[in-house]
């Protein structure tokens, strides 16, 4: 097990000896606020950029449910005739930066959020760990009404106009403490300054969502019969995401209670060897690994093994879109009655 693998399932498991990482978890604080007052004060230089910017973060390491948001919030933008483009830091992906991201584009240059970002919405987008940079060359070839980064939320060099924080119901806030000692990016404070959506079945707020579970699909089919799911069988969970756990209920959820448990590091580069086993039971994984999977396995005609992908989607109550058509009403973004 790799560093960052143990250190992930220590936080997990709020294990009591992460309490000698809290010298580390000092010097964190006191870096990150020193940063942050340098931007808010205008010592360091915020980049404004010339139509307003939401931001769709957490202040967790780790997966929250902020690209299905995301994903659910193009969509809907979209279908109200709003121009939206969206940037990210592009994590795992080799560049060059600042990249386009397209249909054709794979995990390795782009990473694996944007990949799944625009294989389900085609909307434009750019990645790049320079934000400027990214939203300039967006917008050469776009004329956009509102950009979102996915992520960026301590981003401090990019202003924005809208912060929208996804905070995980069943992962919660784990020991409560900074990183390293525990997953938090920022302070628990920090959620009183945006807007934040809680991710759950029982929320406590009326901001909040849900995971839709839809049927699985096959994603490297070769006959007819190959297409009939069957929850009875035994799988192999093949998942690379910050909170694998979410991943597992999920497949309960649907029946499926027979499964061997393969985690890897968040935004895993996968290797062909990754997806050997000795017999021939299926693979089940996420819409985000099944992107680099994909990319692996489309030209290995030998390779015969069944996988099959879980797609979710967002489901957000209707005080979202409330709030949300009123703080875009606020930036002279106007949504349409119904």
């Amino acid at each position: 097990m790799s560093l960052a693998q143990t250190i992930q399932d220590a936080w997990n498991r709020q294990a009591k000896w992460l309490i000698l990482l809290r010298p580390l978890s000092c010097l964190y604080a006191a870096a990150f606020q020193l940063n942050k007052q340098l931007y808010l004060k205008g010592i360091k230089k915020r980049y404004v950029a010339p139509v307003p910017v939401m931001v769709i973060g957490n202040i967790t390491v780790g997966g929250s449910g902020k690209t299905p948001l995301l994903i659910q919030l193009v969509k809907y933008l979209q279908q109200q005739h709003i121009r939206v483009g969206v940037i990210s830091r592009g994590y795992g992906g080799q560049g060059p930066f600042p990249k386009k991201v397209t249909l054709a584009s794979i995990p390795q240059q782009v990473g694996d959020e944007p990949c799944l970002i625009v294989q389900n919405t085609e909307v434009p987008m750019v990645v790049g760990p320079n934000r400027q940079a990214s939203i300039e060359l967006l917008l050469q070839d776009h004329v956009l009404d509102l950009i979102i980064s996915d992520d960026g939320l301590q981003h401090w060099a990019l202003q924005r106009q809208i912060e929208w924080i996804v905070l995980d119901q069943n992962r919660g806030l784990g020991n409560q403490r900074l990183l390293p000692e525990g997953y938090l990016r920022e302070p628990i404070s920090r959620l009183q300054q945006s807007t934040v959506i809680e991710h759950g079945f029982e929320p406590q707020s009326d901001l909040h969502m849900h995971l839709q579970v839809a049927k699985p699909y096959l994603l490297n089919p070769w006959d007819d019969r190959s297409e009939l799911f069957d929850a009875d069988l035994d799988y192999y969970a093949v998942v690379g995401i910050g909170y694998p756990q979410r991943f597992y209920n999920t497949l309960e959820s649907i029946q499926i209670k027979r499964f061997q448990c393969h985690e890897f590091p968040d935004h895993y580069d996968y290797e062909l060897d990754d997806l050997q086993f000795e017999d021939d039971m299926p693979i089940i994984t996420t819409e985000k690994d099944a992107v680099k999977i994909w990319a692996l396995i489309k030209d290995q005609a030998d390779y015969r093994r069944q996988i099959w992908v879980v797609p979710v989607e967002a489901c957000l109550s209707e005080a979202c879109y409330t709030l949300f058509n009123q703080q875009l009403e606020k930036l002279g973004i106007h949504i349409p009655s119904a």
